[in-house]
C-alpha cells in the first residue's frame, strides 16, 4: 500500500505518529509524513523507512487565537499543495490525517475524491481543547463552532481512531457511531522505553518532567510544590525537557523562588533520546490540570516512565485515575500544591516504596505495549483496503483483542 499521513507536529517528536508510520513501513507499506520543521532539521529525510516530510517552520509562541489560526492555515495550504501534487503523481491509497486541529483533514479533499481512504486520527478533542486553551465557556460561539468542524471532520472521514475510551463516549454521544471508530491508546513504544543503565553518576535526587509547556500540564503546581520541599531535600532536583506556551512564564516563576539552580528546563527531545533521559531520573511528575480537557487528556508520558521503571506522582485527572490506581502510581490532588509537596517528600524518602511501585507498574504496561497492540491498528488499515490485503496475502497478525475489557481488567493490578 501506499500511505501518507498528516500531522500539525515535529515528527521525531511524536511518538503517536511514528509509531504508526514505522509499523506500517515495517510491513513493506510505502509510508510519507508530512509535518511541521524544527529549525536546524532537513526538509525531507528517510527515517526508518519512513519519508518524512517537513514543509513549514513550526512555532510553539502562539498567544492569541489568531496566532494560532495563521499558523494552521499556513499549514494546511502548504500541505493541501503538497498532498494534492504528490497523489497526483503516484496516488495515495490511504491517508491518515492526525489532529488537532480536526478540520486538517479537508487538505485530504483531492485525494478523497479520487478514491483513497481516510482516517482521521483524533489526539485532543478541539473543541474541549479550545475552551481550554482559551478560557471560553461551552456556549460560546468559538466552542459551538468547533463542534461543528469536528462534526463534519469525521463525516468526512471512513474511520475514526480516538485517544481514550472517554472521549470515545463523548463522541459517540454528539457525533459519531460505534462502527466508524476504534480506540488507540498512546502505547509505549519499547524499541525507545525499555529499562536501561543510568548514565549519570551524580547523587542529585532528579525529578523530571519531559513534554509539551501549556497550561494544562499544571508545571506551574510543581514548581511550587518543588519550592516547598527544597530545604527538607536539598538532594532534590527538577528537569524540566520541554516548550511551549507558558514556557517564559515558567521560566520566570522560577526565578521568582530563587530556583534557578535547582530546576533546570532543558531543551524538547526526539523520542528516539528520551528513554534514556527518563532513566536517569528518580521519579516522573505528571501534573495536569483538571480543567475540561487536562482532566480526559491522557498522557503517554505516564506509560513510558513506566517502561522505563521510574516511579510516577501524577494529579488525580479523571483520565488516569480511570486506566490506573495507587499501585501503579502515586497521585496527588489536583492543583494542590501541597499535596504534590507531600507527594514528592515521600516518594523522595521512601526507596523501598518507589522499587515497589516501579515493579508493579512494570508489570502493569505489558498489557499495553505497542508489539501487543499494533495488530488493532494493522487490521484495521487492511479493513478499508481489502483489495490491497490480498494481494498482499494472508496476514499473520493475531486477531485483536476488546481494548476497553483490557484497560477495565489491568486498572485492578
Amino acid at each position: 500500500m501506499r500511505i501518507c499521513m498528516v500531522t500539525h507536529s515535529l515528527y521525531e517528536s511524536d511518538s503517536r505518529v511514528m509509531r504508526y508510520a514505522e509499523a506500517l513501513a515495517a510491513r513493506g507499506d510505502e509510508v510519507e509524513v508530512i509535518a511541521l520543521r524544527k529549525e536546524g532539521k532537513p526538509e525531507e529525510e528517510v527515517i526508518a523507512g519512513v519519508r518524512v516530510l517537513r514543509i513549514h517552520p513550526r512555532s510553539f509562541q502562539e498567544k492569541t487565537k489568531l496566532s494560532f489560526l495563521k499558523q494552521v492555515a499556513a499549514f494546511f495550504a502548504k500541505t493541501a499543495w503538497v498532498l494534492s501534487k504528490r497523489h497526483a503523481r503516484k496516488p495515495y491509497d490511504l491517508l491518515h490525517i492526525h489532529s488537532i486541529p480536526d478540520f486538517i483533514v479537508f487538505v485530504a479533499l483531492l485525494p478523497k475524491l479520487m478514491g483513497a481512504k481516510i482516517i482521521l486520527d483524533i489526539h485532543d478533542i478541539l473543541p474541549e481543547l479550545y475552551a481550554s486553551k482559551f478560557h471560553v465557556s461551552e456556549q460560546s460561539l468559538g466552542f459551538k463552532i468547533m463542534l461543528f468542524l469536528e462534526k463534519v471532520s469525521i463525516d468526512f472521514s471512513d474511520h475514526i481512531i480516538i485517544a481514550n475510551h472517554i472521549w470515545q463516549d463523548r463522541l459517540l454521544a454528539r457525533s459519531l457511531t460505534s462502527d466508524r471508530c476504534t480506540v488507540m491508546l498512546n502505547y509505549p513504544d519499547r524499541s525507545a522505553f525499555y529499562p536501561q543503565p543510568r548514565t549519570r553518576t551524580t547523587d542529585e535526587f532528579v525529578m523530571l518532567y519531559p513534554g509539551t509547556l501549556n497550561k494544562h500540564q499544571g508545571l506551574d503546581v510543581a514548581i511550587r510544590a518543588f519550592a516547598l520541599i527544597k530545604d527538607q531535600a536539598p538532594q532534590a532536583m527538577f528537569w524540566i525537557h520541554g516548550e511551549g506556551r507558558t514556557q517564559d512564564a515558567l521560566i520566570q516563576l522560577v526565578a521568582q523562588l530563587g530556583l534557578q539552580d535547582r530546576i533546570l528546563f532543558k531543551p524538547m527531545l526526539p523520542i528516539r533520546e528520551v528513554g534514556a533521559v527518563m532513566a536517569n531520573a528518580d521519579l516522573a511528575v505528571v501534573p495536569k490540570r483538571k480543567d475540561s480537557f487536562g482532566n480526559e487528556a491522557f498522557s503517554t508520558k505516564i506509560f513510558e516512565f513506566m517502561s522505563v521503571g521510574v516511579p510516577v506522582v501524577v494529579s488525580d485527572t479523571k483520565i488516569d485515575k480511570y486506566y490506573f490506581n495507587d499501585s501503579v502510581v502515586r497521585f496527588f490532588k489536583d492543583g494542590d500544591e501541597k499535596d504534590l509537596a507531600e507527594a514528592m517528600l515521600f516518594m523522595i524518602n521512601h526507596p523501598e516504596a518507589r522499587m515497589q511501585q516501579a515493579r508493579n507498574a512494570a508489570e502493569f504496561v505489558r498489557t499495553y505495549d505497542w508489539d501487543v497492540n499494533k495488530s488493532t491498528y494493522l487490521s484495521l488499515v487492511d479493513s478499508l483496503l481489502p483489495e490491497k490485503k490480498a494481494g498482499r496475502g494472508q496476514s499473520e497478525r493475531p486477531r485483536p483483542e476488546n481494548e476497553k475489557a483490557s484497560a477495565q481488567a489491568g486498572s485492578s493490578v
